[in-house]
């Protein structure tokens, strides 16, 4: 009995002298997987900030061919409302009478601050109009430190009866010849609450669609090339389905002509 329990006590014993080797062999594996986790960061850091200064340089040897292109697109007439309209979201954003102001847009430009760290800005030139006093519209992104943006933009001075905070001049508002439901494009330059179709799309993603999508080749839209492509598939399938049909009539005429 006494050599069993002796047994008993000794296997106990290399047993749990395993389990310590296994687990402290686990710990220096992990600490040694964070070291390289720690070293991949550091790399990953620089190469972070190597793109930022390429995309730096580079934005500095394109301003002057954006320049020269916001020459060209100032005398195309519409250009800017015509792509805007062409594309899927953004044009979802704009009201009848946004569009009525867009016509006088002639130019938009976006630009990076100096660090792109730091953020971009979104101006709006238009020609002098009856809508409101200013002739240019900017919406600026701060990126700071903790990590949040701070947003700010042009307020926009309307001209008498041209108010369109919610999509509507201010004479339909007195006739309500429309719902005030719809809200403008142009309450995206408003420090006040969206409601209505803005809340699906913030200011920060409206921003975004703008400087990332719509601004490096606003060409693809203003030539509505997307839909196009979409209507030529349309055209394909429809040409399908007239197929189709006729050889369902032409076996028909043949199962007629089998029973006769």
């Amino acid at each position: 009995m006494g050599a069993e329990k002796k047994q008993k006590v000794g296997g106990a014993d290399e047993e749990n002298n395993g389990t310590e080797l296994i687990d402290g062999e686990l710990v220096i594996s992990i600490e040694k997987l964070q070291e390289f986790q720690d070293e991949l960061e550091k790399i990953n850091e620089e190469a972070s900030e190597k793109v930022l200064e390429l995309e730096q340089k580079y934005n500095e040897i394109r301003k002057p061919v954006y320049d020269k292109r916001n020459d060209i697109i100032k005398s195309i007439p519409d250009f800017w409302l015509t792509a805007f309209m062409s594309h899927p979201a953004l044009s979802e954003l704009l009201t009848d009478e946004d569009q009525k102001v867009f016509k006088h847009l002639i130019n938009l430009e976006v630009e990076d601050c100096k660090d792109v760290k730091c953020g971009y800005s979104i101006t709006f030139h238009f020609n002098p109009n009856p809508y409101f006093e200013e002739t240019k519209l900017t919406k600026t992104f701060t990126f700071l430190e903790e990590g949040t943006t701070k947003i700010s933009s042009t307020s926009i001075k309307w001209k008498q009866g041209k108010g369109i905070a919610n999509g509507v001049s201010a004479e339909e508002k007195k006739g309500n010849k429309r719902p005030q439901t719809e809200e403008s494009f142009f309450s995206w330059f408003n420090e006040s609450q969206h409601t209505g179709d803005m809340e699906e799309i913030d200011d920060e993603q409206i921003a975004e669609i703008i400087k990332e999508d719509l601004w490096p080749n606003p060409l693809t839209y203003f030539n509505n090339e997307d839909a196009d492509e979409e209507e030529f598939v349309m055209d394909d399938d429809e040409d399908k389905d007239s197929d189709g049909f006729e050889d369902d009539d032409e076996q028909d005429d043949d199962g007629d002509e089998g029973e006769d």
